[in-house]
């Protein structure tokens, strides 16, 4: 179902009154932790027999970096302390979310852990390859990538999705259905999912919830438009859901935690100048797919704001609790062009980048889940 984006926020007479005493971390005595946060014999998600808290996933879109989000899983899943209720992504963030329910339901949290690893491996460019041929495929990358001649010709010789690749064929597809029972999936009791796409002929965002998803939805999700043909879902067409929402944040905020671990892999700063035409369109690419969660980011400030300048919880406003397992330094060495980069070693390496943060962020985070907002919004988004 189509769901269409809250108006931004207006920021104008945003309160920025100082607070008291109990916002400095130096002095504040810790608020208990939240009723919503803890892991009941009621809860509806993914909760395994050590679980004490409960978090909603907010995970981003970026092609093959999403591996460093399959690590983070991957070790959170493993500490076993992190519940999981609802799931949003867009593009690679979708495939991970959809891939970690479903392995779940088949069996548990190691069955979640094996179908991420099983769909990274089939995702892989050499996942099926003898070693002589991966030299070899590495061997071709190595010669392609940096060479302004070789990518001036490939630019000029590609005619566009439609006639370069008329069956649209994408590997990712066969990966996805080889890896989730879409049936299961969708008849569970379990936790939300919600996979985002943008809807080309209306330019507005589309989230598509558990209870309908398809292989089609996701290869939505994850349709760059410039490699493959949009693709059609009840007869309308989609781009990736990274344009409009990576991730979209507001349909967590039905569920029964208010905290959000939003896992983002696109770095908000570079400090540095691009300057060639590949850095240029690279680093307008990582705007692009921040810009929309940056106004989210956004607007739950300002809803802080607004209950924190009432002094109490408002009528129909809710504060966030917001924390983030963030790749931008590890990750502070991969271009953006390196999400196109599907080869399996490229992909372990995020993933084990993706595992220290997340071993980073239980040590100094997890503390804060229940209690407070762990992520300094303001500097986050200005």
């Amino acid at each position: 179902m189509d769901v269409s984006l809250p108006e931004q926020a207006d920021e104008t007479d945003r309160p920025d009154a100082p607070h008291d005493d109990a916002h400095n971390p130096a002095t504040a005595v810790p608020d208990p932790i939240a009723d919503s946060t803890r892991v009941g014999s009621r809860f509806r998600g993914l909760a395994g027999p050590r679980a004490e808290k409960a978090v909603s996933l907010a995970l981003q879109g970026g092609g093959s970096h999403g591996a460093f989000t399959w690590g983070v899983l991957d070790a959170l899943i493993e500490d076993g302390r992190v519940a999981f209720e609802a799931v949003t992504g867009a593009s690679a963030g979708a495939m991970n979310a959809v891939v970690l329910v479903d392995g779940w339901l088949a069996g548990g949290p190691d069955g979640a852990r094996a179908a991420l690893e099983r769909f990274w491996r089939e995702a892989s460019l050499d996942a099926d390859l003898k070693p002589a041929q991966q030299s070899w495929i590495d061997g071709l990358f190595h010669v392609w990538k940096g060479n302004p001649f070789i990518e001036a010709w490939l630019k000029v010789l590609n005619p566009g999705p439609y006639t370069a690749n008329p069956l649209n064929i994408n590997p990712l597809r066969g990966a996805l259905e080889r890896t989730v029972d879409f049936d299961r999936l969708r008849e569970a009791e379990t936790a939300n999912v919600f996979v985002s796409a943008t809807n080309v002929w209306t330019g507005k965002l589309a989230v598509f919830e558990r209870e309908r998803l398809t292989a089609d939805h996701l290869m939505a999700s994850a349709c760059l438009p410039t490699m493959f043909q949009a693709v059609e879902i009840e007869g309308v067409p989609y781009w990736d859901g990274g344009y409009l929402g990576n991730p979209a944040l507001y349909p967590l905020h039905g569920a029964s935690t208010r905290d959000i671990l939003l896992v983002q892999i696109n770095p908000v700063e570079r400090r540095e100048t691009p300057r060639s035409p590949r850095d240029i369109q690279d680093r307008l690419n990582e705007i692009t797919f921040n810009a929309n969660l940056m106004r989210e980011l956004r607007a739950i400030d300002f809803v802080h704001g607004l209950i924190e300048e009432g002094g109490h919880e408002v009528p129909g406003l809710e504060r966030v609790f917001l924390h983030r397992i963030d790749g931008t330094d590890e990750l502070d060495d991969y271009a953006a062009s390196t999400r196109l980069d599907a080869r399996w070693r490229v992909i372990e390496r995020l993933r084990d980048k993706g595992r220290s943060a997340a071993r980073a962020w239980l040590d100094t985070g997890y503390a804060e889940v229940g209690v407070r907002c762990s992520v300094d919004l303001k500097k986050a988004y200005q």
